[in-house]
């Protein structure tokens, strides 16, 4: 049974960093692409970044890009979000997702490609 655990957020100012982490168990780590998605009450669940198997390849939503950066550490079975420079408008709840894959350097940006889900993390960001 896979199992994907999310920690790190919490209530922040904003300009200030946070990284958030998403431990997996169940399958062996290195079969998944990863991924971070965001939701905001009364809204979809959007993508925010993602990361292939081999790390050779990450893509972010254009909101994002220069402050997020995400990874992974397979010794660890951990994926991480650093959010650097974090806005109000960053504030949601933060979920962790996994798909198992075949193809080592493909990243998965759409919901519905995700096999598996964390519980989520809130972040809130004060002005």
């Amino acid at each position: 049974q896979v199992q994907l655990v999310e920690s790190g957020g919490g209530m922040v100012q904003a300009g200030v960093s946070l990284r958030l982490s998403c431990e997996i168990s169940g399958r062996a780590f290195s079969g998944f692409a990863l991924g971070w998605f965001r939701q905001v009450p009364g809204k979809e669940r959007v993508f925010v970044a993602a990361i292939s198997r081999s790390s050779a390849y990450r893509d972010y939503v254009d909101s994002v890009k220069g402050r997020f950066t995400i990874s992974r550490e397979g010794a660890k079975n951990t994926a991480y979000l650093q959010m650097d420079s974090v806005q109000p408008e960053d504030t949601a709840v933060y979920y962790c997702a996994a798909k198992n894959t075949p193809y080592p350097e493909r990243v998965y940006v759409r919901r519905d490609d995700y096999d598996y889900w964390g519980q989520g993390t809130q972040v809130t960001v004060s002005s």
